[in-house]
């Protein structure tokens, strides 16, 4: 390995909000001399980065055009050979639907040190924010976190029985264009049509929005209010539990206004 090769950090960078990156993170952000973002990534986190980092954008947004995956690892391979401090920063938990196990092989393989830092999923987030949890005694003792898509845009054909368990919290990832196909497939498999749901736009975000309904109503209901962000649906009878009205506030802040 050359002496003066450099490094890539596969960073988390949570939900959205600055204040929601782990210290790790904060400190990777704080001291990369490249940065390679994902579209998810907000502007004040990115603003955390020294003025003299290099900033590439690398898309990553589903639909729209963005930096094919064999590109990312060979820009992040190249900046590494220069000696430079690489930080790869992703939405959420990088390890979560985040392709770090490809771009850490990728890596490895080519003699550059690796490290992952975790991030705050938007599960997590969008629980924390909307104020119900995601497994709770006698109502959900398992929590699933899955995508509705396949490499080719179908839906999931296999799993469906573990999901329609009435005991199983399904946060699906990536899956707002599926949301009928999903909401179908779990009640043909057992679940009820009335089991609670959340579709969270922006979870962890001051602009969240939320769209709280049933299995049974989910789609049209997330049809009715468009997102457009990215969104994470919330299935389970914990759902029940959410706070609509308070999210966009913590109780202290609600406390102090």
């Amino acid at each position: 390995m050359p002496a003066d090769i450099g490094s890539v950090q596969l960073v988390g960078a949570g939900p959205g909000a600055a204040d929601l990156l782990t210290v790790r993170a904060l400190r990777a952000i704080e001291s990369a001399e490249a940065l390679l973002y994902d579209a998810l990534v907000c502007r004040e986190v990115l603003d955390l980065a020294p003025e003299r980092c290099l900033r590439i954008q690398t898309g990553k947004r589903a639909g729209k055009a963005s930096m094919k995956q064999q590109v990312i690892n060979r820009l992040m391979l190249r900046l590494a050979r220069r000696g430079m401090r690489v930080v790869r920063l992703k939405g959420g938990d990088p390890s979560v639907f985040g392709r770090v196990g490809e771009e850490k092989a990728f890596l490895s393989a080519h003699g550059v040190p690796v490290e992952i830092v975790p991030g705050i999923t938007a599960a997590s987030a969008a629980a924390a924010q909307f104020g119900f949890p995601l497994t709770h005694r006698g109502e959900a003792r398992r929590l699933l976190l899955s995508t509705a898509r396949l490499a080719a845009g179908a839906v999931l054909e296999e799993g469906w029985a573990a999901a329609a368990d009435p005991q199983t919290t399904l946060a699906l990832y990536m899956g707002r264009d599926q949301v009928a196909e999903v909401a179908g497939q779990l009640i043909a498999h057992g679940r009820s049509p009335a089991t609670p749901a959340l579709a969270v736009e922006k979870a962890g975000c001051r602009d969240a929005r939320s769209t709280a309904s049933t299995l049974g109503g989910l789609a049209a209901a997330v049809r009715a209010a468009g997102p457009t962000g990215p969104v994470v649906v919330i299935i389970g009878e914990v759902v029940a539990q959410a706070d609509i009205a308070s999210a966009h506030a913590s109780p202290l802040e609600r406390a102090q206004a």
